[in-house]
């Protein structure tokens, strides 16, 4: 059934109350609404636990789409007890975990904006990222990483403005990946802007995001590798003192 994803309108929504509508034979689960995010776009799904009436927590293993966009499935642990159609549930999103990943998905964007490139790949991790472009010139990975840390510490507005399916159509050049489509079918599309009047960026994007620039914190390019005649992978890390990069 389709579900109500409460993470699109606010990502920093952890907790909220849902009902299940349906119980695969796995074990896997389906709610009325949900504040879990769903993996995709490179963003893994959320883990975290489900609380029942009596205080018995579900943990969930993964956060994952069905046969459509609009619906969300959640997949317990191996062992853990089943739930019944029509429970009241109560829904814990592991935080930390998913910070972490609206910080690195939100850098992700800011790479894009420092290397203008086709982007031909992505993926969001709790410690590193990754961003291939499809790109040949030479760059130095301390460049980026100083032009990265100008665009954190000025600390701009991340927001999402809503564009329909037939507004997204009729503007393809403002999607910067070259393989990977966003996701349309749902009749509104989001768009991640960053800067006062998106001065800085706009592109559609389904994933979570942090809310200002300045909450990513220090980070840096771990690596440049060469993935290919036309295709650069850039890895993202969060910086620590010993990689000399200060906020």
């Amino acid at each position: 059934m389709p579900v109500l994803p409460l993470f699109r309108d606010d990502f920093y929504l952890s907790t909220a109350e849902a009902t299940v509508t349906a119980v695969r034979e796995s074990g896997a689960i389906e709610l009325d609404q949900t504040c879990f995010y769903a993996a995709s776009g490179g963003q893994p799904g959320d883990t975290g636990f489900l609380e029942r009436a009596d205080g018995t927590k579900i943990q969930l293993g993964q956060t994952r789409h069905g046969a459509a966009k609009d619906i969300v499935i959640h997949v317990p642990l191996e062992g853990e007890p089943q739930l019944l159609v029509g429970e009241k549930l109560t829904l814990h999103v592991d935080w930390p975990r998913r910070y972490r990943l609206m910080r690195m998905h939100t850098a992700c964007h800011l790479l894009s904006v420092v290397c203008q490139y086709p982007i031909t790949g992505a993926a969001v991790g709790e410690d590193e990222s990754r961003v291939d472009f499809d790109m040949t010139d030479i760059i130095d990975k301390g460049e980026v990483t100083a032009r990265l840390m100008q665009l954190v510490t000025q600390d701009h507005p991340v927001y999402v403005q809503w564009i329909t399916d037939e507004e997204l159509a009729a503007n393809p050049g403002i999607v910067k990946s070259k393989n990977v489509r966003p996701p349309v079918g749902l009749g509104r599309v989001s768009l991640v802007c960053i800067g006062d009047n998106s001065s800085v960026d706009s592109q559609p994007c389904g994933g979570t995001h942090v809310a200002r620039t300045g909450e990513i914190g220090a980070i840096h390019i771990a690596k440049i590798e060469k993935k290919g005649k036309e295709n650069r992978r850039f890895r993202i890390r969060f910086a620590t003192p010993e990689d000399g990069v200060a906020v």
